[in-house]
Protein backbone atom coordinates (compact mmCIF):
# COMPACT_ATOMS: atom_id res chain seq x y z
CA UNK A 1 0.00 0.00 0.00
CA UNK A 2 1.51 3.17 -1.03
CA UNK A 3 2.02 5.97 1.18
CA UNK A 4 -1.13 8.17 -0.15
CA UNK A 5 -3.20 5.53 -0.33
CA UNK A 6 -2.17 4.70 3.83
CA UNK A 7 -3.17 8.30 4.58
CA UNK A 8 -6.36 8.02 2.61
CA UNK A 9 -7.55 4.54 4.47
CA UNK A 10 -5.94 6.66 8.17
CA UNK A 11 -8.68 9.42 7.18
CA UNK A 12 -11.44 8.25 5.69
CA UNK A 13 -12.14 4.83 7.85
CA UNK A 14 -14.86 2.91 6.14
CA UNK A 15 -14.08 5.60 2.94
CA UNK A 16 -17.32 8.02 4.17
CA UNK A 17 -16.75 11.31 6.23
CA UNK A 18 -17.58 10.51 10.16
CA UNK A 19 -18.98 13.04 12.82
CA UNK A 20 -15.98 12.43 14.04
CA UNK A 21 -14.18 14.66 10.70
CA UNK A 22 -16.54 17.47 12.48
CA UNK A 23 -14.42 17.70 16.06
CA UNK A 24 -11.46 19.80 15.13
CA UNK A 25 -9.41 17.50 16.41
CA UNK A 26 -7.06 14.71 15.24
CA UNK A 27 -9.47 13.53 12.34
CA UNK A 28 -10.57 17.10 11.18
CA UNK A 29 -6.15 17.81 11.27
CA UNK A 30 -6.03 14.94 8.81
CA UNK A 31 -8.95 15.01 6.97
CA UNK A 32 -7.85 19.15 5.85
CA UNK A 33 -4.39 18.02 5.55
CA UNK A 34 -4.32 15.04 3.33
CA UNK A 35 -7.64 16.32 0.97
CA UNK A 36 -7.51 19.71 1.19
CA UNK A 37 -4.00 21.09 2.01
CA UNK A 38 -3.17 18.25 -0.49
CA UNK A 39 -4.98 20.43 -3.42
CA UNK A 40 -5.04 24.15 -2.51
CA UNK A 41 -1.51 24.34 -0.11
CA UNK A 42 0.13 28.18 -0.66
CA UNK A 43 1.94 30.18 1.47
CA UNK A 44 -0.79 31.88 3.07
CA UNK A 45 -2.89 28.81 3.92
CA UNK A 46 0.00 26.78 5.00
CA UNK A 47 -0.05 27.59 8.57
CA UNK A 48 -3.70 26.96 8.92
CA UNK A 49 -3.94 29.57 11.49
CA UNK A 50 -7.47 31.15 12.59
CA UNK A 51 -6.83 33.57 9.65
CA UNK A 52 -5.25 33.91 6.55
CA UNK A 53 -3.20 36.73 6.13
CA UNK A 54 -3.22 38.29 2.99
CA UNK A 55 -1.26 40.61 1.49
CA UNK A 56 -2.97 43.51 -0.58
CA UNK A 57 -0.37 46.07 -2.15
CA UNK A 58 1.76 47.21 0.40
CA UNK A 59 -0.11 46.31 3.67
CA UNK A 60 -1.17 42.65 5.02
CA UNK A 61 -4.98 41.70 6.04
CA UNK A 62 -6.50 39.04 8.29
CA UNK A 63 -9.00 37.21 5.70
CA UNK A 64 -11.07 34.20 7.94
CA UNK A 65 -14.64 31.78 6.58
CA UNK A 66 -16.38 29.46 9.01
CA UNK A 67 -19.29 26.92 8.92
CA UNK A 68 -22.09 26.75 11.68
CA UNK A 69 -24.18 23.71 11.98
CA UNK A 70 -24.65 23.76 15.60
CA UNK A 71 -28.01 21.94 16.40
CA UNK A 72 -30.26 22.91 18.25
CA UNK A 73 -30.65 26.32 16.37
CA UNK A 74 -31.47 28.25 19.40
CA UNK A 75 -29.81 27.04 23.43
CA UNK A 76 -29.28 29.01 26.41
CA UNK A 77 -27.33 31.91 25.86
CA UNK A 78 -27.23 32.39 22.09
CA UNK A 79 -28.04 30.79 19.12
CA UNK A 80 -26.55 30.25 15.52
CA UNK A 81 -26.58 33.84 14.23
CA UNK A 82 -24.77 34.77 16.90
CA UNK A 83 -22.11 32.00 16.68
CA UNK A 84 -21.65 32.45 13.26
CA UNK A 85 -21.13 36.69 13.74
CA UNK A 86 -19.28 36.11 17.09
CA UNK A 87 -16.84 32.82 16.02
CA UNK A 88 -15.86 35.17 13.08
CA UNK A 89 -14.88 38.27 14.44
CA UNK A 90 -12.54 36.15 17.38
CA UNK A 91 -11.24 34.19 14.72
CA UNK A 92 -9.69 37.34 13.19
CA UNK A 93 -8.93 39.26 16.64
CA UNK A 94 -6.90 36.63 18.03
CA UNK A 95 -4.49 37.13 15.36
CA UNK A 96 -3.97 40.25 16.83
CA UNK A 97 -6.40 42.17 13.95
CA UNK A 98 -9.00 44.72 14.27
CA UNK A 99 -11.88 43.28 12.37
CA UNK A 100 -13.86 45.46 9.70
CA UNK A 101 -16.37 43.44 7.64
CA UNK A 102 -18.39 40.27 7.90
CA UNK A 103 -20.28 38.25 5.09
CA UNK A 104 -22.64 36.21 5.34
CA UNK A 105 -24.25 33.00 3.42
CA UNK A 106 -27.44 31.82 4.88
CA UNK A 107 -28.86 27.93 3.92
CA UNK A 108 -32.62 27.80 4.55
CA UNK A 109 -34.77 24.63 4.47
CA UNK A 110 -37.78 24.61 2.71
CA UNK A 111 -40.65 24.69 5.22
CA UNK A 112 -38.22 26.56 8.43
CA UNK A 113 -40.13 29.29 9.93
CA UNK A 114 -39.52 32.86 8.88
CA UNK A 115 -40.06 34.04 12.91
CA UNK A 116 -37.68 31.52 13.33
CA UNK A 117 -35.37 33.26 10.68
CA UNK A 118 -36.11 36.53 11.89
CA UNK A 119 -35.22 35.95 15.34
CA UNK A 120 -31.51 34.99 14.29
CA UNK A 121 -31.19 37.46 11.59
CA UNK A 122 -31.25 39.72 15.07
CA UNK A 123 -29.34 37.93 16.90
CA UNK A 124 -26.88 38.28 14.34
CA UNK A 125 -27.94 41.84 14.05
CA UNK A 126 -26.96 42.52 17.93
CA UNK A 127 -23.56 40.74 17.53
CA UNK A 128 -22.26 42.80 14.87
CA UNK A 129 -23.33 46.17 16.54
CA UNK A 130 -22.22 44.93 19.67
CA UNK A 131 -18.62 44.06 18.34
CA UNK A 132 -18.64 47.52 16.17
CA UNK A 133 -18.07 45.04 12.81
CA UNK A 134 -20.94 45.33 10.15
CA UNK A 135 -22.07 42.97 8.10
CA UNK A 136 -21.58 44.19 4.76
CA UNK A 137 -22.39 41.78 1.88
CA UNK A 138 -24.40 37.75 1.59
CA UNK A 139 -26.28 35.41 -0.20
CA UNK A 140 -29.49 33.00 0.39
CA UNK A 141 -30.06 29.95 -0.34
CA UNK A 142 -33.06 27.46 0.43
CA UNK A 143 -33.24 23.89 -0.45
CA UNK A 144 -35.66 20.80 -0.21
CA UNK A 145 -36.78 19.68 3.07
CA UNK A 146 -34.71 17.42 5.13
CA UNK A 147 -32.08 18.70 3.06
CA UNK A 148 -30.02 20.59 5.56
CA UNK A 149 -31.17 20.27 9.39
CA UNK A 150 -33.03 23.41 8.80
CA UNK A 151 -30.72 26.25 8.45
CA UNK A 152 -26.84 27.05 8.06
CA UNK A 153 -24.58 29.77 8.00
CA UNK A 154 -21.44 30.86 6.63
CA UNK A 155 -19.50 33.90 7.57
CA UNK A 156 -16.59 35.62 6.52
CA UNK A 157 -14.18 38.15 7.66
CA UNK A 158 -11.80 40.99 7.20
CA UNK A 159 -9.58 41.89 9.61
CA UNK A 160 -6.89 44.94 9.00
CA UNK A 161 -3.55 45.22 11.64
CA UNK A 162 -2.61 48.28 13.98
CA UNK A 163 0.94 48.76 13.80
CA UNK A 164 3.67 46.00 13.46
CA UNK A 165 2.97 44.11 17.05
CA UNK A 166 1.02 41.33 16.83
CA UNK A 167 1.31 37.70 18.93
CA UNK A 168 3.26 35.66 16.49
CA UNK A 169 6.68 34.53 18.53
CA UNK A 170 7.98 31.33 19.83
CA UNK A 171 6.72 29.63 22.73
CA UNK A 172 9.77 29.59 25.42
CA UNK A 173 10.57 27.53 28.59
CA UNK A 174 9.18 29.65 31.31
CA UNK A 175 5.93 31.09 29.56
CA UNK A 176 2.81 31.16 30.78
CA UNK A 177 -0.23 30.09 29.89
CA UNK A 178 -3.67 32.00 30.94
CA UNK A 179 -7.16 31.56 30.16
CA UNK A 180 -9.91 34.34 30.33
CA UNK A 181 -12.53 32.72 32.19
CA UNK A 182 -13.96 29.58 33.06
CA UNK A 183 -14.43 26.73 30.75
CA UNK A 184 -17.04 24.54 28.81
CA UNK A 185 -19.79 26.80 29.13
CA UNK A 186 -20.99 26.48 25.21
CA UNK A 187 -20.61 22.78 24.65
CA UNK A 188 -22.54 22.27 28.10
CA UNK A 189 -25.29 24.29 27.49
CA UNK A 190 -25.33 22.96 23.56
CA UNK A 191 -25.80 19.57 25.12
CA UNK A 192 -28.26 20.30 27.48
CA UNK A 193 -30.49 21.93 25.32
CA UNK A 194 -29.96 19.23 22.85
CA UNK A 195 -30.37 16.32 25.02
CA UNK A 196 -33.60 17.81 26.67
CA UNK A 197 -31.52 16.63 29.44
CA UNK A 198 -33.35 16.91 33.41
CA UNK A 199 -30.66 18.85 35.27
CA UNK A 200 -31.49 21.53 36.74
CA UNK A 201 -28.62 23.99 35.19
CA UNK A 202 -27.92 27.58 35.08
CA UNK A 203 -25.06 27.16 32.39
CA UNK A 204 -25.39 28.82 29.27
CA UNK A 205 -23.15 29.27 26.16
CA UNK A 206 -20.12 31.62 26.60
CA UNK A 207 -20.62 33.23 23.02
CA UNK A 208 -19.17 36.62 22.57
CA UNK A 209 -16.76 38.26 20.69
CA UNK A 210 -13.76 38.83 21.94
CA UNK A 211 -12.49 41.63 19.51
CA UNK A 212 -12.62 44.41 22.82
CA UNK A 213 -11.06 42.15 25.13
CA UNK A 214 -8.44 41.55 22.73
CA UNK A 215 -7.39 45.27 22.13
CA UNK A 216 -7.58 45.51 25.86
CA UNK A 217 -4.32 43.37 25.71
CA UNK A 218 -2.40 45.40 22.50
CA UNK A 219 0.11 47.19 24.91
CA UNK A 220 1.04 43.62 25.68
CA UNK A 221 1.17 42.48 22.24
CA UNK A 222 4.84 42.09 22.40
CA UNK A 223 5.11 40.09 25.17
CA UNK A 224 1.97 37.61 24.05
CA UNK A 225 3.57 34.36 21.76
CA UNK A 226 0.06 33.17 20.43
CA UNK A 227 -3.79 33.63 21.07
CA UNK A 228 -6.87 31.66 20.52
CA UNK A 229 -10.54 30.42 21.38
CA UNK A 230 -10.53 27.48 21.97
CA UNK A 231 -13.37 26.21 20.50
CA UNK A 232 -13.81 22.55 18.68
CA UNK A 233 -11.98 20.78 20.73
CA UNK A 234 -11.63 23.13 23.73
CA UNK A 235 -8.33 23.84 25.87
CA UNK A 236 -6.72 20.72 25.60
CA UNK A 237 -6.80 20.59 21.46
CA UNK A 238 -6.12 24.28 21.56
CA UNK A 239 -2.89 23.84 23.65
CA UNK A 240 -1.72 20.44 21.80
CA UNK A 241 -2.17 22.91 18.54
CA UNK A 242 0.79 25.31 20.34
CA UNK A 243 3.21 22.48 21.17
CA UNK A 244 2.85 21.31 18.06
CA UNK A 245 6.12 21.57 16.31
CA UNK A 246 7.40 24.25 19.28
CA UNK A 247 11.37 23.95 19.61
CA UNK A 248 12.04 21.37 22.55
CA UNK A 249 8.73 22.49 24.65
CA UNK A 250 5.42 21.21 26.31
CA UNK A 251 2.81 22.85 28.57
CA UNK A 252 2.30 21.71 32.11
CA UNK A 253 -1.31 22.19 33.13
CA UNK A 254 -2.64 22.53 36.75
CA UNK A 255 -6.20 20.87 36.96
CA UNK A 256 -6.24 23.06 40.05
CA UNK A 257 -6.35 26.12 38.65
CA UNK A 258 -8.29 25.29 35.51
CA UNK A 259 -11.74 27.49 36.26
CA UNK A 260 -15.17 25.76 35.78
CA UNK A 261 -18.47 26.70 36.67
CA UNK A 262 -19.97 25.00 39.11
CA UNK A 263 -22.89 23.92 37.16
CA UNK A 264 -20.15 22.67 34.18
CA UNK A 265 -18.51 21.08 36.65
CA UNK A 266 -21.27 18.86 38.13
CA UNK A 267 -22.47 18.09 34.61
CA UNK A 268 -19.29 16.73 33.41
CA UNK A 269 -18.85 14.76 36.49
CA UNK A 270 -22.18 13.45 36.05
CA UNK A 271 -21.78 12.40 32.54
CA UNK A 272 -18.18 11.45 32.44
CA UNK A 273 -17.18 14.16 30.26
CA UNK A 274 -13.88 15.87 29.95
CA UNK A 275 -14.12 19.73 30.55
CA UNK A 276 -10.65 19.90 28.80
CA UNK A 277 -12.50 19.31 25.70
CA UNK A 278 -15.99 20.84 25.79
CA UNK A 279 -16.12 23.66 23.16
CA UNK A 280 -15.89 27.52 24.13
CA UNK A 281 -17.19 30.23 22.05
CA UNK A 282 -16.21 33.54 24.54
CA UNK A 283 -12.68 32.82 26.03
CA UNK A 284 -9.69 33.18 25.26
CA UNK A 285 -6.45 30.97 25.42
CA UNK A 286 -2.40 32.49 25.54
CA UNK A 287 0.66 31.87 26.16
CA UNK A 288 2.71 35.10 26.99
CA UNK A 289 6.46 35.69 28.43
CA UNK A 290 6.38 35.09 32.31
CA UNK A 291 7.72 38.62 32.81
CA UNK A 292 4.15 40.05 31.44
CA UNK A 293 1.93 37.15 32.84
CA UNK A 294 0.61 39.59 35.56
CA UNK A 295 -0.43 42.52 33.59
CA UNK A 296 -2.20 40.28 31.07
CA UNK A 297 -4.44 38.77 33.50
CA UNK A 298 -4.93 42.27 35.49
CA UNK A 299 -6.18 43.58 31.87
CA UNK A 300 -8.29 40.57 31.27
CA UNK A 301 -10.03 41.03 34.82
CA UNK A 302 -10.91 44.65 34.39
CA UNK A 303 -12.55 43.63 31.23
CA UNK A 304 -16.03 42.14 31.59
CA UNK A 305 -15.19 39.03 29.37
CA UNK A 306 -11.85 38.37 30.90
CA UNK A 307 -13.46 38.51 34.32
CA UNK A 308 -12.47 35.07 36.11
CA UNK A 309 -8.67 35.49 33.85
CA UNK A 310 -5.75 33.15 35.39
CA UNK A 311 -2.64 31.73 34.67
CA UNK A 312 -3.51 27.59 34.58
CA UNK A 313 0.07 26.21 33.60
CA UNK A 314 3.47 26.85 32.43
CA UNK A 315 5.63 26.04 29.05
CA UNK A 316 8.63 23.61 30.33
CA UNK A 317 11.09 21.86 28.35
CA UNK A 318 10.46 18.50 30.62
CA UNK A 319 7.61 17.06 28.12
CA UNK A 320 8.84 18.57 24.73
CA UNK A 321 6.00 18.28 22.18
CA UNK A 322 3.06 17.24 24.95
CA UNK A 323 0.27 18.69 27.40
CA UNK A 324 0.54 17.04 30.77
CA UNK A 325 -2.06 17.65 33.50
CA UNK A 326 -0.75 17.49 36.82
CA UNK A 327 -4.03 16.86 38.84
CA UNK A 328 -5.37 17.76 42.10
CA UNK A 329 -4.63 14.67 43.69
CA UNK A 330 -0.42 14.95 42.91
CA UNK A 331 -0.40 12.70 39.99
CA UNK A 332 0.37 13.79 36.18
CA UNK A 333 -1.58 12.51 33.10
CA UNK A 334 -1.12 13.09 29.45
CA UNK A 335 -3.57 15.44 27.68
CA UNK A 336 -3.82 14.50 23.64
CA UNK A 337 -5.54 15.97 20.85
CA UNK A 338 -9.46 15.11 20.73
CA UNK A 339 -9.65 12.23 18.65
CA UNK A 340 -13.47 11.47 18.57
CA UNK A 341 -15.68 14.13 19.17
CA UNK A 342 -17.40 14.29 22.43
CA UNK A 343 -20.20 15.81 21.52
CA UNK A 344 -20.77 17.01 17.04
CA UNK A 345 -22.83 19.85 16.18
CA UNK A 346 -22.13 22.19 18.90
CA UNK A 347 -20.54 25.00 16.03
Amino acid sequence: MSRHEMSRHKITGDGTIQLGHGSGGVLTRELIRDVFLARFDNPALAPLMDSALVKIGGSEVAFTTDAYVVKPLEFPGGDIGTLAVCGTINDLAVMGAQPVALSCAVIMQEGLEIELVERITQSMQRAAAGAGVPIVTGDTKVVERASCDGLFITTAGLGVFDGPDRPRGTLRDGDAVIVSGALGDHGTAVLVAREGLKIASSVESDCAALNGLVEALRPFFSGIRIMRDPTRGGLATTLNEFVEGAAGVGIVLREGDVPLSDGVAAICELLGLDPLYIANEGKLVLVCDAAVAGKVVAAMRAHPLGARACAVGTVTPTYPGRVCLETTVGGLRVVDMLVADQLPRIC
